[in-house]
């Protein structure tokens, strides 16, 4: 069970999640938990480093302040038993003044490189993992705590979005977790973070806490891994977008990796590959709503033959940059330059696109990254005698259809663009795999949900 940031924002939360760990327990299971930051923790963790960049000490001193009072409030409302209680504090109060310690460290260098930001970073695990571990003991719980490096977790030295070596890892994980695990003593191990071959902490990139929910799900060969969230399940779209959106209860590996390629919050890519390796269920569930059974992601493909979707996602602020000349049709050296120079600026490229003549390649990336991108291509591209001309939209959005009852369906497409046409609504760019089980493409963001609406109603996504 991997517990994320909203479901321990405060000790209220904290309480909750452990009632659910204690009735698990009670059912006869075994488990090892994975917990997250609490809630927005990271993101003050990040701000604190950039404002240790720039020697901004007195928001150093307020940010260290400002999570004292949060984890010692969680600590007080859900470690019950005073004695445990103290023991977290202390634990709590070291890290504080360990993490004030680098920060001002900093503040000296001026400099906050990746090994150093995944450092700071790794705190905020390091704070929740005691109070969890504290409030389990507290209603008897028989449960000890880790570090993801502490359980074993081995990565490359990638700082900042390391992968982890899952030979050495499995063969860690086992040795130190699984008699714990097997004798019924529950194994609290912070997520997001481990460490290289060198011992340095790394952590694992956006979502890390579902990686390391998998990567020890794998090593103790357990028969489900479960996040534990603040929604029901993966939806139909975003409701705030539209009403009628539902839970999904059913998804397959491959249809849940494409949500998560196209924005999914509660997926990380990476998480779902690894148990889809070794036929490991996933399961999203609500900590707030428990007894809803959430969404089941499992091998099988189970196509309703009245539902040919299964969601749409809406990628907001998005840039088309779309580069063209007459050279260079038969020039493969442009693809092969244009794209080795947005890997070594590590661009995420949402989208590509090229039209059969060759003359054009379009491609989506994220607004942010749009300055950046438009300067290094013009200095490595145009100028030479393949690319005459590269332009950029801003004002974008992705909407991609995902499902498996697309493959092999005839007239997809077809629905998907009358009924956009329907609304007057023009699309700018398009891109379906070979696999079948998307259709993404561009459209002005003002348009974006109008868009989603359109495709919910027409393949009745939102039910009776």
């Amino acid at each position: 069970m991997k517990f994320g940031g909203t479901s321990l924002a405060d000790g209220d939360c904290i309480s909750r999640a452990c009632g659910i760990v204690v009735d698990s327990l009670k059912g006869g299971n075994k488990l090892a938990l994975v917990v997250s930051a609490m809630a927005d923790v990271t993101d003050e963790l990040v701000e604190a480093c950039r404002s240790a960049e720039v020697g901004n000490r007195s928001f150093i001193r307020n940010t260290v302040v400002e999570l004292r009072q949060l984890h010692e409030s969680a600590c007080r409302v859900s470690v019950t038993d005073k004695h445990l209680r103290n023991e977290v504090k202390k634990t709590v109060e070291e890290s504080l003044k360990e993490l004030e310690n680098v920060l001002e460290g900093i503040t000296y260098l001026k400099e906050v490189t990746p090994k150093i930001e995944d450092y700071v970073l790794s705190f905020g695990e390091r704070l929740s993992a005691p109070i969890v571990w504290g409030a389990l003991r507290s209603r008897g719980v028989d449960a000890e705590w880790f570090t993801g490096k502490e359980a074993g977790i081995v990565t490359d030295s990638n700082f900042g979005d390391a992968k982890p070596l899952m030979e050495m890892t499995v063969h860690q994980v086992k040795d130190r977790l699984q008699k714990l695990y097997e004798g019924g003593i529950v194994p609290v191990v912070a997520g997001f973070i481990a460490a290289d071959q060198e011992g340095r902490i790394t952590t694992l990139g956006r979502g890390g806490s579902d990686y390391t929910a998998t990567i020890l799900g794998c090593a103790l060969a357990v028969d489900e891994v479960w996040f534990w969230t603040d929604v029901d399940g993966l939806m139909t779209t975003d409701p705030a977008v539209e009403p009628s959106a539902k839970t999904i209860r059913k998804l397959s590996y491959q249809e849940a990796l494409e949500m998560a390629f196209f924005g999914a919050k509660a997926l990380h890519p990476k998480a779902i590959e690894l148990v889809m390796e070794r036929g490991i269920p996933l399961r999203i569930r609500n900590t707030f709503n428990p007894q809803d059974p959430g969404t089941a992601i499992k091998a099988d493909q189970e196509v309703e033959p009245s539902s040919v979707a299964k969601a749409i996602s809406l990628i907001p602020k998005v840039a088309i940059i779309t580069v063209s000349g007459a050279g260079m049709v038969g020039a493969p050296s442009v693809a092969s330059k244009l794209f080795e120079v947005l890997g070594r600026k590590k661009v995420n490229v949402l989208m590509i696109s090229q039209g059969s003549s060759e003359a054009n390649i379009s491609f989506a990336v994220p607004r942010e990254s749009l300055d950046e991108v438009l300067n290094t291509l013009e200095l490595s591209l145009l100028g030479g005698k393949y690319v005459r001309e590269i332009k950029a939209e801003e004002d974008a959005c992705i909407v991609a259809l995902v499902g498996a009852g697309m493959q092999g369906t005839p007239g997809v497409a077809a629905r998907i663009f009358s009924a956009v046409a329907r609304e007057k609504i023009n699309i700018r760019m398009i891109a379906q795999g070979s696999s079948e089980l998307n259709i993404s493409f561009v459209v002005k963001e003002a348009e974006g949900e109008k868009t989603v609406r359109a495709l919910h109603r027409e393949f009745n996504l939102g039910g009776k």
